[in-house]
């Protein structure tokens, strides 16, 4: 029989902030956070918006900052066996900084150039990368580094699914904790806005005209970036027994699936999301469903695909359960989505509040469900869905009850 799966600390941080109360004050007050990026030229580019928290920092200091909050609120003790998961597509800054120097005019190697640049990497070229910074770009690094930080004894993984890395990442831990082979596992992720998915996002023509991310609105015109870092804590019933520590939550459905409908659009039925959703359900023992925090990217192809998904998943009750997308005021945080969104959707449950999708205006025709508009409203939320996609067609369902 599998082991029950328990929530027992988090940190969070955002645009807003750092901690719940940021969380509180900014995602469920429905306040987005976009604002001009100040960490690189956006001249290039048809928006210089993003919901950013200032300078950005390396982002191993982001998760170790993250991940120390939900250890010490778990009440972990160092040198503990805990595996340490992460979602991550590595720090690639550095590697930015490094073409841009090199392709800078009148550098080695640029148009028009005399010189050989070398190279890439090689400390004769202007904005070399030192060893350091090299190590940073390589996921799997972040997952050692973060596990070492925390002195932590355990297996270390590093997952690179995109959009679902993080998702997936706790997916696997509560596989580890339900078959026995691991009491406790750290799970994290991380995004911080850079010029390098800026300029992918721009070049695919997804990203918001207007300044506004409008998730399931008729007038939506694409997605902003967000900086986003999360991490919980994650333990059998039997080990937060064991160390007296208090369960904040109950993680008992989880699934993922794969519908390889396109390299970048999702399955038009939202196939792939309604089935990841499903085993999640089946896993956790039934259908009924208080809230969902959706993927909702409030892109031309997510939206409506995502609504019948959710149709396909619930049939007639879909229409009375409220679904909202938080990255109407995060933006879209990439690698963190999912362990961000978890933390959201367990501060939900918690205070018996539903987030809202912000900026909310009319309906798309073909999205026709209770999108929390503009405003949280208070109810009695005992189980919550939280859902995500990624290219490729990868889908993750997470399913989370109140303690």
């Amino acid at each position: 029989m599998d082991r029950e799966v328990l929530l027992t600390g988090f940190g969070v941080r955002t645009a807003f902030g750092t901690g719940a109360d940021a969380v509180r004050e900014g995602v469920f007050d429905g306040r987005p956070a976009f604002a001009p990026i100040t960490r690189f030229d956006t001249g290039p580019y048809r928006t210089g918006l993003a919901a950013t928290g200032g300078p950005a920092a390396p982002l191993r200091e982001v998760l170790a900052e993250v991940a120390g909050a939900a250890v010490a609120m778990a009440g972990l003790p160092t040198g503990a066996e805990a595996a340490v998961l992460v979602g991550t597509a590595g720090d690639f800054t550095g590697l930015t900084r490094f073409w841009r120097a090199a392709h800078a005019p009148g550098a080695p190697g640029a148009a028009g150039s005399s010189e050989s640049s070398g190279s890439p990497g090689s400390s004769g070229s202007p904005g070399a990368v030192d060893s350091g910074g090299a190590a940073e770009t390589v996921p799997a690094w972040q997952a050692e580094t973060l596990a070492d930080t925390l002195g932590l004894r355990g297996p270390r993984l590093a997952f690179t699914s995109a959009c679902v890395a993080s998702a997936t990442a706790i997916t696997h831990a509560c596989r580890l904790i339900a078959s026995g082979w691991a009491d406790t596992a750290i799970c994290a992720g991380a995004y911080l806005v850079e010029e390098e998915n800026l300029a992918k996002f721009d070049s695919g023509f997804a990203l918001s005209r207007d300044g506004m991310v409008r998730p399931f609105c008729a007038d939506r015109s694409g997605l902003l970036l967000g900086d986003g870092a999360g991490a919980v804590v994650l333990e059998s019933a039997e080990s937060a027994r064991r160390r007296g520590a208090r369960a904040l939550g109950a993680l008992t459905g989880w699934g993922a699936a794969g519908d390889a409908h396109h390299v970048a659009r999702p399955h038009p039925e939202g196939a792939g999301l309604a089935m990841a959703a499903g085993r999640a359900l089946r896993r956790a023992g039934g259908p009924r469903i208080d809230y969902v925090n959706a993927h909702g990217t409030a892109t031309r192809y997510n939206d409506p695909a995502e609504t019948r998904g959710l149709r396909t998943l619930f049939g007639a009750a879909a229409a009375r359960t409220p679904v909202s997308s938080t990255k109407s005021t995060t933006g879209h945080l990439l690698e963190a989505s999912g362990v961000v969104e978890l933390v959201i959707t367990l501060l939900a449950l918690r205070d018996g509040v539903l987030p809202p999708t912000a900026g909310f205006t009319e309906p798309d025709p073909h999205c026709d469900l209770d999108y929390v508009p503009n405003r949280p409203h208070k109810a009695e939320l005992r189980r919550a869905l939280t859902v995500n996609a990624a290219f490729g067609g990868a889908n993750t369902a997470l399913v989370l009850e109140r303690a």
